[in-house]
């Protein structure tokens, strides 16, 4: 995840860089797939999920267990998503549970259309840090992307709903070729509800996802989005409006933004935050990211569900995190052993190398560039004649007077 609003932070009031840890201290984020089982049929599901009951899901008993090995690894975040996880026969009793333990952060990953009456006042006792909801698009849109009439208005009142409560609301939106079109509407509508936070997804080809790899926007228009984000969380900050933005499944967005940096203010303030990119990394699967699947197995995120280091019913998550796992030892490596364009670029340090199973899912090799770097040779350092690079638009960003306004 790239938090865009964070960094653009550090032109206003910056702070010390942190220094990394190395990979052994890494505790990840782990996001819990709880259950297959959805009431929507979303274009871009990951998961391939439908409302029925899938066999082979986790026990009550073995989710707790889970829980409880989770707790005991002490991992700052834990996300509990699905499928719809509020379609789980048990998501309550667990949701009280991972809240008596104590996690650091408890966050909730659902469509919002199951947050009315009793279950979004539970949701509210239990004091969930965060309840990001999914919506691709206002009105009809929505619910021809999601799979089912009236989806975005059950959506729309649970947004409403936990906001009445105090909940902080958070908005995940997947930019494809179909949806793209929506995105300043998506915003307008976080401004209209007091949503708290707006998460853009790049498409990742995983599940439907997959199938739908036509849809992923051009690299033209991904650009367009990432400049449109930019303006908006740049007035947002000046105006000191509270939404935060962030952005996910794309590192490049962190090279795209350093870019504007580059061209809009002095080279001391660009230094610096590319220092704090540089701490963060880009993309961390497998070290800062981890996931468990319905059944139980454990893959470096939500999307490597080809690849799985093992299954929690047989050995526990903390043991299959610190083993031997050869995937993991090179998904941890800094540099990773890149090729193509990602090899040769020179913002390896800030992005990470992008979202390698994109690159497996296109080429069959997990260090092969990834085909939705929207960058150019000249952007990334790479030398001209290289491989095929990437045709684009040259960046153009908009000056700033040395107060840091818009011109």
């Amino acid at each position: 995840m790239f938090r865009l609003s964070q960094y653009m932070h550090q032109l206003k009031s910056p702070t010390p860089v942190r220094v990394r840890r190395g990979a052994g201290g890494v505790k990840p984020v782990v996001i819990w797939n709880m259950t297959r089982r959805c009431n929507l049929k979303c274009r871009h599901c990951y998961t391939t999920s439908a409302d029925v009951a899938f066999p082979g899901e986790l026990s009550h008993e073995q989710a707790m267990g889970v829980l409880d090995d989770l707790n005991d690894f002490k991992i700052p975040a834990l996300i509990m998503s699905g499928g719809e996880p509020l379609s789980r026969f048990d998501f309550f009793d667990l949701a009280k549970r991972a809240r008596e333990l104590d996690f650091r952060y408890l966050a909730l990953s659902t469509n919002g259309t199951k947050l009315s009456g009793d279950a979004v006042a539970q949701v509210a006792d239990l004091n969930f840090d965060y309840v990001g909801i999914s919506i691709d698009g206002v009105q009809d849109f929505n619910d021809w992307f999601r799979g089912q009439e009236g989806a975005y208005a059950e959506a729309l009142n649970g947004i409403r709903e936990c906001k009445k409560r105090g909940i902080k609301v958070g908005l995940r939106f997947t930019i494809t070729e179909d949806s793209a079109h929506m995105l300043d509407d998506m915003l307008d509508l976080c401004d209209a509800e007091g949503v708290d936070k707006f998460y853009l997804s790049h498409l990742v080809y995983a599940g439907r996802g997959d199938k739908h790899r036509g849809d992923d926007t051009e690299h033209l228009r991904t650009r367009k989005a990432m400049d449109t984000l930019i303006q908006r969380g740049w007035d947002a900050i000046q105006s000191g409006k509270p939404l935060e933005l962030v952005t996910g499944n794309n590192d490049a967005d962190a090279v795209y933004f350093l870019k504007w940096v580059q061209e809009n203010f002095s080279e001391a303030e660009a230094a610096h935050v590319q220092s704090h990119l540089e701490a963060w990394g880009g993309n961390s699967s497998g070290l800062g990211v981890a996931n468990i699947d319905p059944l139980g197995r454990v893959h470096p995120d939500t999307y490597w569900s080809d690849y799985t280091i093992g299954n929690v019913k047989s050995t526990p998550f903390t043991q299959l995190w610190t083993g031997d796992d050869p995937m993991l030892a090179t998904l941890r490596q800094r540099p990773r052993p890149l090729k193509g364009r990602c090899g040769e670029c020179a913002f390896k340090q800030v992005c990470g190398g992008n979202t390698r199973i994109r690159a497996l899912q296109v080429t069959g090799d997990p260090w092969a560039e990834d085909p939705a770097c929207y960058m150019s040779n000249q952007e990334v350092g790479i030398a001209e004649g290289f491989g095929d690079g990437v045709v684009v638009t040259p960046f153009r960003g908009k000056r700033h007077d040395p107060k840091h306004q818009f011109l």
